[in-house]
């Protein structure tokens, strides 16, 4: 991915980063390909942190409209209706990124995320997803994962004010400065269903209950057939009713998964916008080391609860 050497104007344009991460990660970085799919608020977020940052393209895929509760969160989407009319939400996304950066080709693609065959995904360097269901996060990594090259592949989920990333870069090599020297490291990912197939009970006693309570989500939307998103409190009796049946199964005590949490996720599955620019912002932190590989990547799941104000790291190996 390193190809050839910065342009003038591109040295000129990052000179500010450059002397943070030096020449060779900006190199990178204006190289990389990136594919979005979903579009929110955080990833909206995410795509802006990546565009100033001069990555080589970005291709968004998203074929909905404009909704009421797209609009509260995307400060990509321009409030003149007139814009608006008759465009999807990748593209007006893609005119509003585009003045970001002139530099960055941003691009849109049309068409279901899950017809897409691996040459389409090789094209890419790093993918994310957002707004899929459980089996399309399995569908889409495994897709990744058999290409010939290495592809990063993140899974965001971000409902009410609580916000989910998955990692799997496969396997990454990277450096670190420790004082005055550079330390060469590697680090070996499990992917997207080897890490949600561990035991609950294999995990650590104090685990983050959020994995735990998205995880129930999931797995109702999937059986109930519903799209991500589409639950409402009425709902909450039933989820509540599968958690019990997922703790028994995996022998897990039912206060791991407190149904205030649950009630949470239920009643406003809708972006918190100011949790956004939070996780969107660790998001875009965390593709921007895997593309540079510099810095200690996030392994592998990332939780943030605006309730308590806290971010947890929790590895899941996917080795019980």
């Amino acid at each position: 991915m390193d190809g050839e050497e910065l342009t003038e104007q591109e040295t000129a344009l990052y000179d500010r980063q450059i002397r943070v991460w030096g020449a060779g990660a900006q190199r990178r970085l204006s190289k990389a390909h990136i594919l979005v799919c979903g579009i929110t608020g955080t990833i909206a977020e995410f795509c802006k942190n990546i565009v100033l940052a001069g990555v080589g393209s970005l291709t968004l895929v998203d074929d909905r409209a404009v909704t009421e509760e797209a609009l509260s969160a995307n400060f990509l989407i321009p409030s003149d209706e007139n814009v608006c009319a008759g465009k999807t939400l990748t593209e007006l996304c893609r005119d509003s990124l585009k003045d970001f950066n002139p530099m960055v080709r941003v691009s849109v693609e049309k068409g279901d995320l899950s017809s897409f065959g691996a040459e389409f995904y090789s094209k890419f360097d790093v993918v994310v997803v957002s707004c899929c269901s459980f089996t399309t996060k399995k569908l889409i990594n495994e897709k990744c994962r058999k290409l010939s090259k290495r592809v990063a592949f993140y899974a965001v989920d971000c409902r009410d004010s609580c916000g989910e990333i998955f990692v799997d870069l496969q396997h990454h090599k990277y450096s670190k400065q420790k004082r005055e020297e550079t330390i060469e490291c590697e680090l070996h990912y499990p992917s997207f269903e080897e890490s949600i197939s561990v035991p609950w009970k294999a995990l650590p006693r104090k685990f983050s209950k959020l994995y735990f309570a998205m995880r129930v989500i999931e797995r109702f939307e999937e059986a109930e057939q519903r799209k991500p998103g589409e639950l409402s409190i009425a709902d909450l009796p039933a989820v509540v009713k599968l958690k019990k049946e997922l703790c028994e199964a995996q022998s897990l005590n039912e206060s791991h998964i407190p149904n205030v949490l649950l009630e949470r996720l239920v009643t406003d599955t809708r972006e918190f916008p100011p949790v956004c620019p939070i996780i969107g912002g660790i998001l875009g932190q965390e593709v921007i080391k895997a593309i540079s590989g510099k810095g200690d990547p996030l392994k592998n799941f990332f939780f943030f609860d605006a309730m308590d104000g806290k971010g947890i790291i929790e590895d899941v190996s996917g080795k019980p």
